[in-house]
């Protein structure tokens, strides 16, 4: 089912990084309020109170809804910043918590990449402290919403990608990695993925609907699609149609080597005009994005950039939320969420990279 199935999954992905703790001696916290697109959105702001603010971190979020305010999201993370000395906004998607609109998974990362440039402009409006060096952090989706952001305002002064993405849709590789690790064989393996490309091909392409449907009854069957997809079943006739309608107009262009769907055309030209620091952390068995292409991607872009720094950072025994792991495997990650910690020195290179190449002295 393509990207249907990317989406549903995507929702679990939410999870992985929330945490509910309350207070903190390092950091007085607001409720902040912007406008983006004519939106109202609303999220939390902190600014440290032990030390003078030195820079500004805003929070990029991955895949799925949000619950930032009522959920105090990302504590342990805006601690630790915040006793660096940087102030961080975090806020709600459109249509979550406390912000006006309806939620779309389906949401342009574009128009996310906007919300953050907004943010950004009202932050320095109000002369929020530490809004005079803005940088980044962000995971998994915001590996193309930040480098947009940045290209819209070149005064951002850093990013910070976790889990990062290339251009292209990255379903087929989970499916290629996970099924491995769930037990099915080679044979099994490529049968099941073969008929997730036959799907999306029948989806992109032109064929009728009875071709999408038949496309991929052994691969909607399988228990492990089922889990990751939460049950969906396959669009119905008129959603066929107009998403198909969407391919066929060139709205959503598909690389034809490989029969992907492209996130951000023209990512390249995008990446090599990342005129910043960039520090890239990745799991080493990140079975949800492809990290490896990944990384080859920045090197070949970013790290050829002389106006911009990468620093790459890579944790063995390390998933797609960057969490220990035995398998890296998706149902791992999601069962295993409330009690698997953080990788060794994963807190500690954002925080060293952040005193050298972004230049904190405190």
């Amino acid at each position: 089912m393509g990207l249907k199935s990317l989406k549903i999954m995507t929702i679990f992905t939410t999870l992985l990084l929330t945490v509910c703790l309350q207070g903190s001696e390092f950091f007085e916290t607001d409720t902040i309020e912007f406008r983006s697109s004519g939106k109202r959105l609303s999220g939390l702001l902190d600014v440290p109170n032990n030390v003078e603010a030195v820079g500004f971190i805003i929070y990029v979020h991955g895949y799925g809804k949000t619950n930032v305010v009522e959920g105090n999201w990302y504590y342990s993370f805006r601690s630790r910043f915040a006793k660096l000395g940087f102030s961080v906004l975090i806020w709600d998607k459109p249509g979550c918590g406390a912000s006006e609109g309806e939620f779309d998974i389906d949401q342009p990362v574009s128009s996310s990449a906007t919300e953050v440039v907004d943010a950004i402009e009202t932050l320095r409006l109000r002369e929020i402290p530490g809004s005079e060096k803005v940088g980044l952090w962000g995971i998994s989706r915001a590996g193309w919403i930040a480098p947009l952001a940045i290209n819209k305002d070149p005064t951002i002064a850093f990013w910070i990608s976790v889990s990062g993405t290339d251009e292209k849709e990255n379903f087929k590789y989970l499916l290629q990695q996970n099924f491995h690790i769930e037990g099915r064989s080679a044979e099994e393996s490529e049968l099941l993925v073969s008929e997730w490309q036959n799907s999306f091909d029948a989806l992109r392409s032109g064929a009728t609907y009875e071709t999408y449907l038949d496309a991929d009854q052994n691969l909607r069957a399988d228990p492990f699609y089922q889990y990751i997809t939460n049950n969906s079943q396959p669009y119905d006739k008129p959603t066929f149609m107009q998403e198909q309608e969407r391919y066929l107009s060139g709205e959503i262009q598909v690389d034809e080597e490989t029969g992907l769907m492209i996130y951000v055309p023209e990512f390249e030209k995008v990446l090599n005009a990342v005129n910043c620091p960039v520090l890239a952390i990745f799991g080493e068995k990140d079975t949800s994005v492809d990290w490896r292409k990944t990384l080859k991607l920045y090197q070949q872009t970013i790290g050829r950039n002389p106006g911009a720094k990468l620093t790459i950072k890579t944790f063995a025994n390390c998933n797609h939320s960057m969490r220990k792991c035995e398998t890296g495997g998706f149902r791992e990650m999601i069962e295993s969420i409330n009690y698997s910690p953080y990788c060794d020195g994963y807190y500690d290179t954002m925080i060293s990279w952040l005193k050298t190449e972004v230049g904190i002295i405190q």
